[in-house]
């Protein structure tokens, strides 16, 4: 028991600090696509520069946890209960080592259980099979990946596309539209995965088990496997790029599944997967429980360890900019979307819990002329009492839409850091109030949690680690005005331009 806990440990570190093979050289052959001095080639080199942060701090790529799904394979006779037991103790002890942020939340009361556990989670799924030894496989994936899955429901009307019937042309088109939806929120380049058939519910469970396929594998179904060709050659038409910043790459891998389904009923699912794609896998001796070999560890293996973060933007008229809290309205009306700004001093964490707080009581802190960081931070407290933040990067801002504005303008906060950009009752209010959205590199937690030199305190920690309230002492904390207070929305320039280009993939294309 303790040999295969040891090894389950060992698999869930893994994960979280290290990208498999495969998807480390996807995202190098995006960067190598990328022309020199583009937003989207600066993205791509601050993920880069993280993932060989995240190997050489043995820290976690992203700080978001997700939802833990574990698929194991188990030869007739092993005792999955003892494996389902050995799966939680190494959960709850790689959480309190800092490899994982604690994630499990209480739907009812809210409450973060503080180690990973708790009904649902982590998802464990059992299989038998005939060989002589267990296959265990675990993916970790991310809130802001998971909240751009999406299903259609055939035939349906598309935005851009049309019509989409019951055919593989009409599936060809629900791919194309999921990737378009995602945007930059699911923290693009991306890999999706597709489930087509069943009902809801095993069409999601297809889907997400292609994310299990080495993006390197050929798909043995013909049709497959031409669609998934299509799908990889026409979505980075798209010009989403990195972030939604625009540029050559918003894919780095499509797989595609099929099963049954009843006559009534045709559905598409789709499983959408961030650039952080965290999963690995391995065989264990079902007698001894160690580790007998690692999977997805075929072919070249890219550490990135001469990767430089490029100092870039797409515009010649765009400067880089200090900031210091606080920040006046003065400062901020002169920030133009383009323009990089570093940050050196104090800012504040708020995710959904804070912002939904702050719309009906006042801030612990004085937040005029301050920044709020959508961000839930990885902590771990030394043996002094004091917190150290071991992974920060930034959380998807779409879900602060509904309080953003009004919190800006109620407490006098001028600037907001996130991922993916806001909406426009957010735009509306920086321009009435003086504010500005900067987004920061989703998933690049090492890289800004190496920017945080200090926490100078903590409130409202009843919402748990993620939720509370972090004061954080930075220098250099880089990230892009795609927002500004002068009406100007990078996000609504590249949904629009590439809505623009979805449209010409409207043709049939498999007869």
């Amino acid at each position: 028991m303790e040999k295969i806990l040891g090894s389950l440990y060992e698999l869930v570190v893994e994960t979280s600090t290290k990208l498999p093979k495969d998807v480390r050289r996807a995202i190098a052959k995006a960067k190598l696509s990328e022309s020199a001095g583009t937003r989207a080639a600066m993205s791509l080199a601050t993920i880069t520069n993280n993932i060989k942060m995240a190997d050489e701090n043995v820290s976690p790529i992203c700080q978001d946890t997700g939802l833990p799904t574990f698929k194991i394979k188990t030869p007739v006779g092993v005792n999955q209960l003892k494996i389902k037991d050995a799966i939680y103790k190494a959960m709850a002890e790689a959480t309190k080592h800092g490899k994982l942020r604690p994630n499990s939340v209480d739907s009812l009361t809210g409450d973060n259980s503080g180690d990973n556990l708790g009904p649902g989670t982590p998802v464990i799924k059992f299989e038998q099979w005939e060989e002589d030894y267990i296959d265990a496989r675990l993916i970790l994936k991310g809130g802001g990946c998971e909240n751009k899955n999406i299903q259609y429901s055939l035939p349906t009307e598309l935005e851009g596309l049309g019509r989409a019937g019951r055919d593989l042309d009409g599936i060809r088109k629900c791919i194309m539209h999921s990737v378009y939806q995602a945007q930059g929120q699911g923290c693009s380049a991306g890999f999706i995965g597709v489930g087509i058939g069943g009902d809801r519910t095993s069409g999601y469970e297809l889907a997400k088990e292609q994310l299990f396929r080495s993006n390197d594998d050929t798909n043995p179904v013909e049709e497959l496997r031409q669609l998934e060709e299509y799908v990889m050659e026409n979505a980075n038409k798209l010009g989403i790029g990195t972030m939604g910043f625009g540029g050559e790459t918003t894919l780095l891998g499509c797989k595609v599944g099929v099963m049954n389904r009843i006559p009534a009923s045709f559905f598409v699912s789709v499983a959408y997967n961030c650039w952080a794609f965290r999963r690995l896998g391995m065989k264990i001796n079902p007698e001894t429980g160690e580790i007998m070999e690692w999977l997805y560890q075929d072919g070249d293996m890219i550490d990135f360890k001469d990767e430089q973060v490029e100092e870039a933007s797409d515009k010649k008229d765009s400067r880089e900019v200090v900031l210091t809290a606080p920040i006046t309205e003065e400062q901020i009306r002169e920030l133009k979307v383009g323009d990089v700004v570093r940050i050196t001093g104090r800012m504040y964490t708020g995710r959904d819990a804070i912002h939904k707080y702050l719309m009906d009581n006042d801030a612990p802190v004085d937040l005029n002329g301050q920044i709020i960081y959508h961000c839930g931070p990885v902590m771990m407290k030394d043996e002094d009492g004091n917190w150290h933040v071991k992974a920060a990067g930034p959380t998807t801002s779409i879900r602060e839409e509904p309080y953003q504005g009004d919190i800006m303008k109620k407490f006098g906060i001028r600037a907001v850091i996130g991922k993916g950009g806001m909406g426009a009752k957010t735009l509306a209010a920086l321009k009435e109030h003086g504010g500005v959205y900067l987004n920061a590199i989703g998933g690049a937690a090492q890289y800004y949690a190496d920017c945080i030199k200090g926490v100078d305190g903590v409130d409202l920690m009843k919402f748990g680690i993620p939720e509370a309230m972090w004061h954080l002492n930075v220098e250099d904390f880089t990230a892009v005005v795609t927002m500004d207070s002068h009406g100007n929305s990078l996000h609504e320039d590249v949904e629009k331009s590439s809505l623009e280009k979805l449209e010409q993939f409207k043709e049939p294309v498999f007869k």
